[in-house]
């Protein structure tokens, strides 16, 4: 019999009680609900609500429950409404009378909140350290890169010469940010709804802070009907969390692009890649491929919460069940792709070689040749034409700028001297962009050690420096 029967003259038809089943997707949080249940039932007998003595033999037995199903000699029940209703039942199977008392001043709705907001929490602290992880090995890649040189794109077609560690420290940056975020995510999530009951409080003399403070919250949900009705939590870490999709799946693409023998910038190590049914000489990147499709899914995640919660009334509405699926899906999905990526970057060969071949093609050197005009003493728009009319030539003649004929120089203008090869050099070119964020080795160890001070002052998700 369901706890909430007595209101009801008939059993529910079976089909509604397996509509309505949570169990199969909440039961991940019953240690969530097993700790709050015990720090409200402490909190209850230091009240004088309950007991002394019922209060600790709710304590025993909810670690009792939780401690024989880590162990498996005792199993969820598939046919129970929820995690809350099940390990209430079994509770009061072995502990009696005292089992009963344990959900006065509590309702399921601020008990799902409050086992959410646990749950996620702890999530989120596991996605931040292989964030954290993740961006490490970037940067040191990065610093083991600092003068390798590689052709920057715009619109896809190659533009200016960087290097591959000013490449990466892009996406470290990026990952910072999502650090970032999640940070900021989780400082909102960690306020306690518990206590906030069915939607206005209770008659009872509890104590919230004391449940909160042993839960290890900063403070409490200050409104009842907002506490249990909330899930803002939920949409923001999903937000982050489409971020960091977005990020793993933009590197994704590069590495998709990077593997081809169009570019043979990296080489996958073969424990990330696989192969062709028909084809033996194939060596796909199937791992970055997948993480750059799972990035809709987690995208559709957060549009089914936000779609969910759009014209919810107050206060709680079963339609709230519907954000556990969602936010499960998007952390599962977030931290299998992380998880994944970090070896498969840690393994890969970098093609140096290739890179700087492929960087000596497309005049992407071209910027560099109107800026020593500049130099000397051309307006810019007169030197970027004069360029542009250098680079035409060379395509004419099958020539690069660096092997351009210095009498084509000149005569196209009359300030160009034998300096003009040293100066659109690649390595020149490199080095002296200087500028802060720039791609020339010491701008990009500058990065480095700015990214290594941001990774040792923000080692979990609870720094906040």
């Amino acid at each position: 019999m369901k706890m909430w029967a007595g209101r009801f003259s008939k059993e529910a038809d079976a089909r509604v009680n397996d509509f309505n089943s949570s169990i199969r997707f909440d039961s991940r949080m019953v240690e969530q609900d097993c700790k709050g249940s015990i720090a409200h039932a402490q909190m209850l007998a230091a009240q004088g609500i309950i007991s002394k003595e019922d209060a600790h033999l709710i304590v025993e037995g909810l670690t009792g429950l939780y401690k024989d199903l880590q162990e498996g000699t005792l199993l969820f029940d598939p046919n129970a409404e929820d995690i809350h209703m099940f390990l209430e039942e079994q509770l009061t199977k072995r502990i009696g009378d005292a089992g009963k008392r344990l959900h006065t001043a509590r309702s399921r709705n601020d008990q799902v909140a409050l086992d959410l907001r646990l749950y996620l929490r702890e999530e989120a602290s596991q996605i931040f350290d292989l964030l954290h992880e993740l961006a490490s090995q970037f940067t040191n890649l990065a610093g083991e890169h600092l003068e390798t040189v590689m052709p920057g794109y715009t619109h896809l077609q190659r533009a200016q010469p960087v290097t591959f560690g000013h490449h990466l420290m892009a996406y470290a940056n990026m990952l910072a940010r999502d650090m970032g975020r999640l940070q900021d995510a989780a400082a909102r999530m960690n306020f306690s709804p518990l206590g906030c009951c069915a939607l206005a409080g209770t008659t009872y003399p509890i104590d919230r802070q004391m449940t909160a403070h042993a839960l290890g919250f900063d403070g409490i949900c200050q409104n009842s009907l907002d506490g249990v009705s909330d899930r803002d939590f939920c949409i923001e870490l999903a937000s982050c969390l489409s971020l960091v999709m977005m990020h793993l799946s933009r590197f994704s693409e590069e590495m998709v692009s990077w593997c081809s023998w169009e570019f043979k910038f990296i080489e996958l190590d073969d424990a990330f890649a696989t192969g062709s049914s028909i084809m033996p000489q194939k060596k796909n990147p199937d791992v970055s491929e997948l993480i750059r499709g799972k990035t809709g899914r987690v995208y559709g995640d957060l549009m089914s919460l936000l779609s969910m919660m759009k014209s919810l009334p107050l206060a709680y509405n079963k339609d709230m069940q519907e954000d556990k699926e969602a936010i499960f899906d998007a952390v599962d999905t977030v931290k299998l792709c992380l998880t994944t990526m970090i070896p498969m970057v840690s393994t890969m060969t970098v093609l140096g070689d290739n890179m700087r071949a492929a960087a000596a093609k497309g005049f992407i050197n071209a910027t560099d040749c109107a800026d020593y005009l500049t130099k000397k003493g051309i307006p810019f728009r007169d030197a970027y034409k004069c360029t542009g009319g250098l680079v035409a030539l060379c395509i004419e003649k099958g020539l690069t700028l660096e092997t351009l004929p210095l009498s084509d120089y000149q005569a196209a203008c009359p300030v160009f001297g034998e300096d003009i090869y040293e100066a659109i050099s690649l390595t020149t070119c490199v080095k002296g962009r200087t500028s802060e964020g720039g791609p020339s080795p010491q701008s990009v160890q500058k990065q480095i050690d700015w990214m290594q001070d941001f990774l040792q002052s923000h080692k979990t998700l609870w720094d906040h420096n």
